[in-house]
């Protein structure tokens, strides 16, 4: 073998184990929702839950219809915790012409601040569809939804934050 192709041959293997490397911390990424779109928002959780409850009461087609498991039974999602020591506040919202529910949550991230995370999409009334934002979709599906959820559900939240 000569030189060059010692060298080549070097450099593929070290491209595809930092590759491999890569992919095996992937698979354990820290925490329940590793891959979720984190958003800052200058105001206190408090505020922040307020603003979205406001949104949803002032256009109700954000509220999610009642929903199916396996195309059975009816249940409401709700929003907020489980429990109370829960970590998240979980907000589910209704996107009628899509026929899609979102999923976001909102926790604390200082005094004044909140961090509040688009998780996923589950796709039609049934659950079960769901796909992970930054992990289920192809790199330009992503930035379109993610987009998409800035130009429209997040900027209505800021703007109500905003009038508050």
């Amino acid at each position: 073998m000569t030189n060059d192709k010692k060298r080549l041959t070097i450099i593929a293997i070290v491209l595809v184990g930092l590759f491999l490397f890569y992919k095996l911390g992937d698979m354990f990424d820290p925490g329940s929702y590793p891959h979720a779109e984190h958003y800052e928002l200058n105001h206190p959780e408090d505020k922040v839950i307020e603003a979205i409850n406001n949104l949803k009461t002032t256009d109700v087609k954000l509220i999610v219809p009642k929903v199916t498991i396996e195309g059975s039974g009816q249940w409401d999602l709700n929003d907020g915790k489980e429990k109370a020591t829960d970590y998240w506040y979980k907000f589910y919202f209704y996107e009628k012409e899509a026929n899609q529910i979102l999923f976001t949550w909102t926790r604390p991230s200082g005094p004044n601040t909140t961090t509040f995370a688009f998780v996923a999409i589950n796709n039609g009334l049934d659950l079960g569809h769901w796909n992970y934002v930054n992990e289920d979709f192809g790199f330009l599906e992503n930035r379109k939804i993610k987009k998409n959820f800035e130009e429209t559900l997040l900027r209505r939240i800021k703007e109500n934050l905003d009038d508050n």
